[in-house]
């Protein structure tokens, strides 16, 4: 009998001589599989394989993979398969730049400029900056990565007024740094919105999650003192990104 026959035999037996439900029992061998054998990005054996495995029907495969896609483990992609997650990058709910944040958690963060231009503000962007309707702001959208993965998807415009020559500055870095030394204005205040939504289609092609995946909205205006200085939309994976905080009484 061959190593793998008596691994798989193994396993049969703890799913069919325990008192646990099946699904929970393959819940967990296949967990382990994902954290202890395939790694993150990791495709995960097809349902059929995985029935003749650990000689489970369908529905309990289901079952079990569902559980994991809920949690936060698994992911689906249509058409492509189930993959392992990647392992999230675990934010507190505070005031810093997403370069910032991520060397603050021991990540290496990079950038890609999508788009650098003066442009007409939409007309929200336009009352958040107190800026007349119709005129011109900075706008920024840029594609963040933490160690070679993407993140986010920003798109940015910020007040000409307050951040003239911002153009001209790498765009690779921490504009909050930027705002602060270049331009004497010190990021200290924002008020933020976040909500699930499903990724819009150019999002989802830059975060590689494709169209309609749940992704992570932030809806951001930022002030140095009385100015309103940046207003913000951003896009974060929620298998890649999670916000922890802290509520007190």
């Amino acid at each position: 009998m061959s190593a793998t026959t008596t691994g798989t035999e193994a396993a049969r037996a703890a799913i069919n001589n325990s008192q646990v439900p099946k699904h929970e029992q393959l819940r967990m061998i296949i967990l382990r599989l994902a954290k202890e054998e395939l790694g993150p990005g990791a495709r995960l054996p097809s349902e059929r394989t995985l029935m003749d495995s650990y000689g489970v029907s369908r529905i309990t495969v289901r079952a079990a993979i569902g559980r994991l896609v809920n949690e936060g483990h698994l992911v689906r992609v249509p058409a492509k398969g189930t993959f392992v997650a990647d392992s999230p990058v675990q934010s507190t709910l505070h005031l810093a730049s997403f370069t910032q944040e991520m060397e603050a958690m021991g990540h290496v963060p990079s950038t890609v400029v999508l788009v650098a231009e003066s442009a007409a503000a939409p007309d929200d962007t336009a009352e958040a900056l107190s800026l007349p309707r119709g005129s011109d702001a900075i706008h920024l959208r840029r594609l963040r990565l933490a160690d070679g993965r993407p993140v986010s998807v920003d798109d940015a415009w910020y007040n000409p007024e307050h951040a003239a020559g911002l153009l001209d500055i790498d765009l690779t870095g921490s504009v909050y740094k930027a705002l602060a030394a270049q331009f004497g204005h010190q990021i200290d205040r924002a008020r933020q919105s976040v909500r699930s939504e499903g990724a819009p289609a150019d999002v989802g092609a830059l975060l590689g999650t494709g169209t309609g995946a749940p992704v992570l909205a932030f809806d951001r205006v930022s002030y140095s003192g009385a100015l309103a200085i940046e207003h913000s939309r951003s896009w974060y994976r929620s298998d890649r990104y999670s916000l922890n905080m802290e509520v007190r009484l």
